[in-house]
């Protein structure tokens, strides 16, 4: 164990500078979380409270009452931390920034702790982010759903392995009418064979028509994945904030 890990030295440091939530900025007690991160209780309740959702397909519905009926052609299973309302929207935005990492950390922490259940009972083993294009992650600084992927690995123990290529920048999902969003990304992801019997989670930050986790879903399996399931941070549910995703 290195020096600075000593768990005396940990608690005399948090004493001298008292861990902080990365959402408000309050004071929160104990030992920081994994990665530095922590989220005070009241915006960790705040930001996975969510209604119930069907565990197939992502909608608000219990798995009872889904017309779903237990089944979804674009992914395996879906695990989604929140709706994509005001309370997770802004640190959605700030994870998306050069800056955002420990928000990304505490995001990937908060959707473990709501469904690490849920994560073990599908068997996954391995991580994987949905992939930006070099273009735009160039001008981004940073892939958000590259930072939740690590963290979410980190926490269930699990490779972060980018198994997926995007092969042609595509315009932004957000500025398309729901109907034109499948041929938008149709084709422009290859996976590696390396996917090749791997049960994997799919990890993006804010799903709303599904439809780029559906085709990332398709080329891994048509690379040999034996199964995919998907986990985000936010789903932006139809009639609700869905056009003003970023």
């Amino acid at each position: 164990m290195a020096w600075w890990n000593l768990p005396g030295l940990t608690t005399l440091f948090d004493i001298v500078c008292p861990p902080r939530c990365v959402f408000c900025g309050a004071d929160t007690p104990g030992p920081a979380a994994a990665g530095g991160t922590m989220a005070c209780e009241s915006c960790a309740a705040a930001i996975s409270s969510d209604a119930a959702r069907c565990i197939a397909c992502g909608e608000t519905r219990s798995p009872a009452d889904c017309r779903c009926r237990g089944r979804c052609d674009d992914w395996d299973g879906i695990a989604v931390l929140a709706s994509y309302g005001d309370g997770v929207r802004e640190p959605v935005l700030r994870a998306k920034r050069p800056t955002g990492e420990p928000v990304a950390a505490a995001l990937a922490g908060l959707l473990v702790a709501k469904h690490r259940e849920t994560f073990t009972g599908w068997r996954v083993d391995t991580v994987v982010p949905v992939p930006m294009h070099w273009r735009r992650r160039l001008v981004r600084g940073t892939s958000a759903a590259d930072q939740l992927a690590g963290g979410i690995a980190r926490r269930l123990r699990l490779p972060h392995r980018h198994l997926l290529r995007r092969r042609r920048a595509t315009p932004m999902q957000n500025e398309l009418p729901f109907d034109d969003r499948r041929h938008n990304v149709r084709g422009a992801f290859v996976a590696s064979r390396r996917a090749a019997g791997r049960r994997v989670l799919l990890v993006d930050d804010v799903a709303t028509t599904g439809a780029t986790l559906a085709e990332c879903r398709r080329a891994l399996v048509e690379a040999g994945a034996s199964a995919v399931y998907a986990a985000v941070v936010a789903r932006a549910d139809r009639g609700g904030v869905e056009g003003r995703r970023p």
